[in-house]
């Protein structure tokens, strides 16, 4: 008996071994991990004038190790107990002054030695700028002089960044900012023993909630939050360092000054803390105060979000969007739902939206109302202003002219959300006498716009005029095919002379100064070079092609250096995609995006094997299309297959893809695409599905564009779930998430689970789970180890594959 047993540890410990391979940090081939590494070009931000421009270099991929510091996973945050900030922040760690006029390039004196900056923001008089440095232990504030070219620390008190919006300028020589209270202080201890079950109950009253990640759990869970997430605003003064608190301690989730500079709109978060939605919907009291901290007027008392409805046209039914109106001295603005929140509701009106002037009156009034769904406004001046109504029922969009003296709605243009091509532009800015960024209105009464230029040629960004009397658009100036060129700032909106970002497949993103009036070659502003050396003689292409119902579709295509068709014949294929729904075959049909982009690599790229001897489609369209009455989901796996052979063959045609030998993948949403494909398709020999949700009925309240709920469609839930069709993926599948991931609805369990159903049924299969990794990937042994993976799975599954022939169609 004892040798039997013995036999059977000895089984079972040798199938654990073989289970699990050594996990050790792989990196991939020498040409994908040059690229990866390569040192992108710096980000630039302007001044208002534009003489000055802010040379912002991004820091590298962080380690690991990094990532692994202590993180409180709390109310939906992501929070570093060290420094009361974010736990997972993107960083800047190089900053150079460049004066636009004469080229010089300035040195900063006074940077941190490991400048790791954060929330970069120009004073009123764009002379100077601040930043958030984080520190291990704390964050701190500096300000930097741009005549001077120094930097120095300014706060007294580590700042509270948990929630955001930790600084605010209110001249150029004050600051008022966010301290975190409780720096310093020992944490609250965790209890030993609970003093009771954690309960939630529900009385008969509907709750709809979101998939929501990193809520609160528990009394302790409450505790934690409140300690770090409490701050004290201080008002400081930047010449004689003299600090005074403004209000009391509290949970600010924002603050804001008015235009004139003379009250402070805060908005503070209450108890009971939901258990249900994250922090932005907790209980929130807004209320202005003068700046010395007195009360001035409540403005709302919000309740929780818990239970508000849920639909994409719904919104919660008290006051939201509170904020300051840019043309007006101190006056609040704020929508409110007329049609209680319901978007599904009959009703003539959907919002309105209300003033309150706090110079001159006590109470809010109603201003205007819309027929659709309040989306936004751009104040202007007295008389012109833009705002913005639509619905996502029937992608209906809406821009009017509003008269801000009266309230008085003008419909300037109505199309559809997804109709690209009619996209009027958003309008040309200027900054006010409160220093804010209004509409900038022209002497003959035009407006000046860009666009992306949306065509049938692609995206070719323009700038245009309308005139508002009129509405004659005017097309001033248009980027030149071959390029990707955008307007960036308008610096003379009357003289037509503005900044524009160039670049082409060839030519490295770069900034110009163009003037339409004098007719002069563009005058260049910066000199970077190309950081992708390796990508130099790979092919870009936006192809063209229709799948079998019509429907134009595009895809953007790389082919590897020194490729010829003729002599090397059609290479493996990569696909990348991710699915977008329409509600109309036009809208679908509309080419989208630039043939004439430079080649931008991220680690989630697939343009990596264009170097490896792969043909690459990026961006392939996979539109899922439900015109009328149908919903776009109740047709997803048939158009799925439609999109998918269609890329497939156009490949082919063209004599540069082989149709046997085919991988295909995505992120998140383009990982539940992909899982589908190999469950209801037999069109690829691989494919790579990362960070996906694969079971809808742990998302039963609705997902990506399907508003309806699992009780509501349940048989769209159950076929649109490659978890119910795991018995058929005998397709080759890689499956990879972030052990941490944050995003609502993907779990990390959505691939654990799809891995076993997949192993339990006898398919090909690996999961790599990357430490510590959020949605997106961060650390550089992870993104490294992932880029390893991807190469050796595609090498061993599609490369190397065996010919196969058929349509590649399983039965729906």
């Amino acid at each position: 008996m004892k040798k039997l047993l013995l036999l059977v540890c000895m089984v079972g410990f040798r199938f654990l071994v073989i289970a699990q391979e050594e996990a050790t940090y792989k990196t991939p081939p020498k040409e994908i991990m040059d690229l990866v590494m390569a040192r992108p070009t710096p980000m630039v931000s302007f001044n208002a004038k534009a003489d000055y421009m802010i040379l912002i270099q991004r820091a590298s991929m962080p380690p690991v190790e990094e990532l692994a510091q202590p993180e409180y996973r709390i109310a939906g945050l992501r929070m570093n107990p060290a420094n009361f900030g974010g736990s997972r922040q993107t960083y800047f760690n190089g900053l150079q002054i460049k004066e636009v006029t004469t080229g010089q390039t300035k040195t900063i004196t006074g940077l941190p030695a490991d400048l790791r900056g954060t929330s970069m923001q120009w004073s009123p008089s764009q002379q100077r700028f601040a930043f958030l440095q984080y520190n291990n232990g704390g964050i701190d504030l500096y300000t930097v002089d741009l005549i001077q070219a120094t930097a120095q620390k300014v706060n007294q008190h580590p700042l509270n960044d948990v929630l955001g919006t930790s600084f605010i300028w209110q001249n150029d020589s004050t600051v008022i900012y966010k301290a975190a209270v409780n720096a310093g202080k020992k944490e609250p201890a965790r209890p030993a023993a609970p003093s009771g079950p954690v309960i939630q109950e529900s009385l008969g009253k509907a709750a709809a909630s979101r998939t929501y990640q990193d809520l609160i759990k528990s009394p302790y869970d409450e505790m934690l939050f409140e300690h770090f997430a409490k701050g004290q605003l201080y008002r400081l003064q930047l010449v004689s360092g003299k600090e005074e608190k403004l209000g009391e301690e509290a949970i600010y989730r924002s603050f804001s000054i008015s235009p004139n500079k003379e009250f402070l709109l805060t908005a503070i978060l209450e108890k009971p803390f939901s258990y249900l939605v994250p922090w932005s919907g907790f209980p929130t009291t807004y209320k202005v105060s003068n700046l010395k901290g007195e009360l001035v007027k409540t403005i709302a008392s919000n309740p929780s979000s818990e239970g508000a409805p849920i639909g994409f046209d719904d919104v919660v039914s008290y006051p939201r969007g509170i904020n300051w109106r840019d043309d007006q001295p101190a006056t609040i603005y704020y929508v409110q739902a007329l049609d209680n929140g319901k978007g599904r509701a009959k009703s003539e009106f959907r919002d309105g939206v209300y003033c309150i002037d706090l110079m001159k009156e006590k109470e809010p009034r109603l201003f205007t109302k819309t027929t659709k769904r309040f989306r936004g406004i751009e104040w202007g001046n007295d008389q012109v202003a833009l705002l913005y109504e639509g619905m996502n029922a029937d992608r209906s969009y809406r821009i009017n002219l509003l008269n801000p003296m009266t309230g008085k709605l003008d419909s300037l243009q109505e199309r559809s959300s997804n109709d690209q091509y009619n996209d009027l532009g958003q309008p040309i800015t200027t900054r006010n006498q409160y220093g804010r960024n209004v509409i900038q209105v022209l002497k003959n009464g035009s407006i000046l716009l860009t666009s992306n230029g949306a065509s049938e040629k692609g995206d070719l960004p323009l700038l245009r005029s309308m005139n508002l009397k009129t509405r004659v658009l005017k097309e001033l100036w248009r980027c030149q095919e071959g390029y990707f060129e955008y307007v960036v700032r308008v610096l003379d909106a009357e003289k037509g002379v503005f900044i524009t970002r160039r670049e082409s497949p060839t030519e490295t993103p770069n900034y110009y100064v163009r003037n339409l009036t004098k007719k002069i070659a563009p005058l260049a502003l910066t000199q970077f070079t190309n950081p992708y050396e390796q990508l130099e003689g790979i092919s870009k292409e936006k192809i063209k092609y229709k799948r079998a119902d019509g429907i134009d579709l595009t895809a953007t295509l790389y082919l590897p250096k020194g490729y010829d068709k003729t002599k090397d014949g059609p290479l493996p294929l990569l696909i990348w995609a991710y699915p977008r729904e329409y509600k109309s075959a036009a809208d679908a049909a509309q080419v989208r995006g630039s043939q004439y982009t430079f080649p931008t690599i991220s680690y989630g790229s697939p343009i990596f094997w264009a170097t490896q001897g792969y043909a690459v489609m990026d961006n392939a369209e996979m539109p899922i299309v439900g015109e009328g009455n149908k919903e776009p989901n109740d047709a997803f796996i048939p158009q799925l297959y439609l999109n998918a052979h269609a890329a497939i063959q156009a490949a082919a045609k063209m004599g540069v893809g082989d149709s046997t030998r085919v991988g295909v993948g995505g992120h998140s949403y383009g990982a539940f695409m992909t899982a589908n494909l190999l469950a209801h398709t037999n069109l690829f020999k691989a494919g790579i599905a990362r960070s996906g949700a694969y079971n809808r009925t742990l998302t039963p309240f609705g997902f990506q564009a399907e508003e309806r709920t699992y009780w509501q469609a349940p048989e769209v839930y159950y076929n649109m779930s490659p978890f119910s069709f795991a018995n058929k993926i005998k397709t080759p599948i890689l499956l990879i998430h972030g052990e941490m991931d944050n995003n609502p609805g993907t779990f990390p369990i959505q691939s654990e689970r799809l891995y076993n159903a997949i192993k339990g049924h006898g398919g090909v299969t690996r999961y790599i789970s990357l430490p510590y990794e959020s949605h997106g990937y961060a650390g550089k042994e992870n993104i490294l180890h992932m880029l390893w993976e991807q190469h050796q799975w595609l090498e061993k599954f599609v490369k190397q594959a065996k010919s196969s022939t058929g349509d590649g169609k399983k039965a729906f």
